[in-house]
């Protein structure tokens, strides 16, 4: 039985104004600065092709370790009612990581890695409660509109920060620093401040649900690890849930590839990493009014159908970077990115949340975290080996086909009822 409570605008706008905390790892450290430094700087004594290699792995380690711990955690934090006290955690983790990569000096790859790798954990590690949070916060009949104001917010304050950050790239001694080295180990300080100051309203304004079925028990470890494996049992029994979570897996692996490899691919094409990096401004600035849209959109004309429009579009985009030959394909790659990805983010999200059951929303969202950050296992490893292996960065991006095509076929076998909840 669930305790009823009524959901104000200042806890819904608390739960996503985390998204527009971290938002700025997502830009300014996964996508924007570290591909670029990392190459340039910490890596810069290896061939493009190696560090890129490199860069891919580094991604996918990080993303086993969730893929790992994701469901275990999500079954803890159901059982005891902490998902604030296991997002606090990751969310700490990745602030202090991220940090750190200030203090990392010229040629230390191993150490760059090791510490990118820890932020990542860290942040999506956070996600799983922070997304599960989203019933808490929510009714159905709100939902989408709540997970795309999220997402559209994450936009906003990525592009925000993000805009400042390039700034102090591009323009070191206007913010009185000695040089662009300067400029981008100052932003990964900057994302960590930032991630840390907003983030204070979701601890001090979201309540959390609790379920009387499961407020009473002695061991919750071994009871997490009992949940974990029954849920992997039972789940069948849920099969728009399980048919959902395959499709899921293909294609935000693809996309979430996308995010983090795209400048490392500009690069090796040789475009200069000025105009790659406001690029990726212009995706910014493009999602946050094209997240709220999307969600509208989805609701007039329906989740299902706007997701499969979304993953078109990203199969588009595939095919066009064959074609890429100058900085300017890329800002069009960048502005259709800027259409669709918050979109595509923000229905998936809404879609699952009415699919499962709520009692189980931190368990079922941590499988959803599982198979999404399982991305960051296949698909970055996946273009940074193609590109190497075949000495071509293009034949790495044209491989994320082989994860879209199968994702949107196994999405039309998602029953469309079962995403009516009395």
């Amino acid at each position: 039985m669930i305790v009823t409570k009524k959901y104000t605008f200042r806890e819904k706008f608390s739960w996503s104004l985390y998204d527009w905390a971290n938002s700025v790892f997502a830009t300014t450290v996964l996508a924007g600065f570290f591909p670029l430094f990392f190459k340039s700087y910490w890596a810069g004594d290896l061939d493009d092709a190696t560090s890129t290699a490199l860069l891919g792995t580094a991604s996918s380690v990080a993303g086993l370790v969730i893929v790992l711990i994701a469901p275990l955690l999500g079954a803890i934090a159901d059982l005891s009612h902490k998902k604030k006290l296991f997002l606090s955690i990751f969310a700490l983790l990745g602030i202090i990581s991220t940090s750190i990569l200030f203090f990392i000096s010229y040629g230390f790859w191993q150490w760059s890695l090791i510490i990118f790798g820890l932020s990542v954990i860290g942040f999506s590690g956070a996600n799983i409660f922070y997304d599960s949070l989203l019933i808490d916060v929510s009714s159905n009949d709100d939902r989408n509109y709540v997970s795309s104001m999220g997402y559209a917010l994450g936009y906003l304050g990525g592009g925000i920060l993000f805009l400042i950050n390039v700034s102090m790239y591009l323009y070191p001694s206007f913010f009185n620093l000695n040089s662009q080295t300067e400029g981008i180990l100052y932003s990964f300080l900057s994302v960590a401040v930032w991630w840390f100051i907003f983030s204070i309203p979701l601890f001090l304004f979201v309540k959390q649900k609790k379920f009387e079925e499961i407020t009473d028990f002695k061991n919750p470890l071994k009871q997490s690890f009992l949940r974990v494996f029954s849920t992997f049992k039972e789940i069948k029994k849920y099969k728009p849930v399980l048919i959902f979570l395959i499709a899921y897996w293909f294609y935000i692996d693809a996309i979430d590839t996308i995010v983090r490899m795209a400048v490392a691919y500009g690069t090796d094409l040789g475009f200069d990493s000025s105009k790659l990096i406001i690029a990726l401004i212009f995706t910014q600035f493009i999602g946050f009014p094209a997240t709220f849209a999307y969600g509208y959109l989805a609701e007039k004309f329906g989740l299902f159908n706007m997701l499969v429009v979304g993953i078109l579009i990203y199969i588009f985009i595939c095919i066009y970077s064959l074609f890429i030959t100058s900085a300017t394909d890329f800002f069009i790659l960048a502005g259709l990115v800027g259409l669709v990805q918050g979109g595509v983010q923000s229905v998936s999200r809404t879609i699952f949340s009415r699919l499962i059951p709520e009692e189980k929303a931190t368990e079922f969202f941590g499988f959803y975290n599982l198979i999404g950050k399982s991305a960051v296992v296949v698909g970055p490893a996946l273009v940074g080996w193609m590109a190497y292996i075949f000495n071509n960065p293009k034949a790495g991006i044209i491989s994320l086909l082989i994860l879209f095509i199968p994702g949107i076929l196994i999405l039309f076998y998602v029953p469309r009822t079962s995403l009516i909840r009395d």
